[in-house]
């Protein structure tokens, strides 16, 4: 089976969803715009062959490049990136040369806010109020309905970057003044809740074949916007509510062989408000703390769903695991040395944050796992005390 992987190197960990394919009997063929010289040792070794482009953006080199690898592999059987940035990309190329998986009929119900809340309404979900609006005219109507705050976030975009809280008139023309220009926003009502999430992994039938569920200590608008250190931590039992409506979404956007990520307004323990999708595994480090979790293989999981449309897991949430963030421009109380001295045994990972993700998940992060929320709290404190 020939499987192209897209961008191979930008997402540091993801060498081996790619190691996993080739350890089943895959042709691994990468695309890219990285210097080969420069991608993880393990990646390298795992990839048949590495096209190299200048430059991503431009389509016509994409196909070019699909051409020679299908004229010398075969056909192509899968395409993936697993990044929401390179959704669309992905969804041309896949139509274009007739590959399994998410094709251009279908990327404007998992690429735009606007479009995914029509899927939520047409599946008889609940949804924050909200809609594109081009004019601060236009808001100012809106506001009428829903009152400030209102939250202003684009329809195509990735994470928390270029989002918006407006709280009174004057926000809302700055917030004209200072958003990019061409880029289509979405305006909501702001709703006082946690963030939560319900993440997993369907095979090829659209069967659910692992799921988990994270918990923020704030949003990642917040932590953006204001520059905070996060942490976020999994669950070790899903709510019968949330699982439900995920469940439903699932069913909604008819998914197949992908990973899923869905944001929640959870309002109580039985009522969740669905936010957004997305088609891809949660971002971070998210993959290795569901694995740490439950003590799986996600990255094999889904390798073997790309090779034969399925795999079997059984698998107990043991574990809660932690992401701790840290920012270098904080002082902390704690050294390095006194956290690993104090939490050590059970810290799984002390990683460095690339800087394109530190606005997010800080320049430094400490995954842990434990048995209760208790000690996962306890945790998080110590590692963000400051002075």
């Amino acid at each position: 089976m020939n499987i192209v992987f897209l961008s191979p190197g930008a997402t540091p960990h993801y060498h081996k969803f790619c190691v996993e394919l080739k350890k089943l009997g895959a042709t691994v063929l990468g695309l890219g715009d990285e210097v080969y010289d420069q991608l993880h040792p393990d990646l390298k070794s795992s990839l048949t062959e590495f096209y190299r482009v200048n430059d991503l953006h431009h389509y016509g080199d994409l196909v070019r490049a699909m051409g020679y690898l299908t004229f010398k592999h075969g056909k192509i059987d899968r395409l993936d990136s697993l990044a929401e940035y390179w959704l669309e990309t992905e969804a041309k190329l896949r139509t274009d040369f007739h590959i399994e998986g998410i094709k251009t009929d279908s990327i404007e119900s998992i690429k735009r806010k606007s479009h995914m809340k029509r899927v939520f309404q047409k599946a008889g979900l609940e949804v924050a109020r909200g809609e594109v609006l081009r004019s601060v005219e236009d808001v100012q109507k809106f506001v009428k309905l829903v009152g400030y705050p209102v939250i202003a976030k684009p329809d195509v975009g990735v994470g928390a970057l270029g989002t918006f809280k407006i709280r009174d008139s004057k926000e809302l023309e700055t917030m004209f003044n200072t958003k990019p220009a061409n880029v289509d926003y979405i305006f909501e009502e702001f709703i006082e809740s946690r963030i939560c999430t319900f993440d997993g992994l369907v095979d090829v039938a659209g069967q659910i074949v692992y799921c988990n569920s994270m918990i923020y200590s704030q949003g990642i608008m917040e932590t953006v916007n204001d520059d905070l250190d996060v942490y976020y931590y999994t669950a070790r039992d899903i709510p019968l509510a949330l699982q439900t409506v995920g469940e439903r979404i699932v069913r909604a956007f008819d998914l197949k062989a992908r990973f899923f990520h869905f944001e929640f307004f959870k309002l109580s323990d039985d009522h969740y408000v669905p936010l957004e999708v997305n088609m891809r595994p949660p971002g971070g480090y998210t993959v290795d703390m569901f694995n740490y979790a439950a003590d799986v293989d996600l990255y094999k999981a889904w390798a073997e769903i790309m090779l034969t449309g399925k795999t079997k897991l059984e698998y107990d949430r043991k574990y809660h695991a932690v992401y701790i963030s840290r920012k270098s421009r904080r002082a902390y109380e704690h050294s390095k040395d006194q956290i690993m001295q104090k939490y050590g045994a059970h810290i799984l990972n002390h990683v460095s944050v690339p800087g394109v993700f530190s606005s997010a998940l800080g320049n430094e992060g400490y995954l842990y796992r434990a048995d209760s929320t208790q000690k996962v709290l306890e945790a998080a404190e110590y590692i963000r005390q400051k002075y």
